[in-house]
């Protein structure tokens, strides 16, 4: 398992889980998402897709806003991935999203009876993990994709792009209704709101 929009202001959380051997899955070319052009991770998410089960699972903006009235983005995920690993008939390897880094693994362990183990760079160590960042990724470069072609260009949706800040000073300064697609809970927009909205 692993995921694919944690930190953005912009956009959906994707999880994903594929299963499959290790060596079946690595000839498929997959690796660490990051590592792997656009084009290549789609051919590469492709031939996983076809060739080994997986589950995907779209939290999307508006769902964490609602959600993250009550719980934090690791315990949002921590419950996502429970229900994952829940439906997983082997081992499940993951990338850890804890600074603790077995912590995950254990306490979803204990709460499917299923043996989990959580590592931190598991997309770079285990083929199945990386098989499932470029799930969540391609499945998250989608989404984004139709978001930008219903509300405009807002870059990555990062924190730290330029185009995405502009984007949400401009929304802001217009009074568009973004809470559909902007994490309204992230420290990144209370920054933005409390700065002079025209200065970018």
């Amino acid at each position: 398992m692993d995921e694919a929009g944690r930190g953005p202001v912009i956009g959906p959380l994707v999880v994903a889980m594929v299963c499959g051997r290790a060596g079946e899955i690595r000839s498929t070319g997959a690796r660490d998402s990051k590592k792997l052009s656009p084009d290549l991770r789609n051919r590469v998410s492709e031939r996983i897709m076809k060739g080994f089960n997986w589950w995907v699972k779209v939290i999307d903006a508006e769902a964490l806003n609602r959600l993250m009235e009550k719980a934090t983005i690791n315990e949002i995920e921590m419950e996502v991935v429970t229900e994952l690993a829940s439906a997983a008939p082997y081992t499940v390897y993951m990338d850890s999203f804890d600074t603790v880094e077995s912590r995950p693994g254990e306490l979803i362990s204990r709460a499917t009876g299923k043996r989990v183990i959580s590592l931190h760079k598991a997309d770079e160590r285990i083929p199945a993990v990386s098989a499932a960042s470029i799930v969540a990724k391609v499945t998250r470069d989608r989404i984004i994709r139709e978001i930008a072609e219903k509300y405009g260009d807002f870059g990555s949706g990062y924190p730290s792009d330029p185009r995405t800040i502009r984007f949400l000073k401009e929304s802001m300064r217009e009074g568009r209704d973004i809470s559909k697609i902007v994490r309204m809970k992230w420290k990144t927009l209370e920054r933005v709101s409390g700065k002079d909205l025209y200065d970018f």
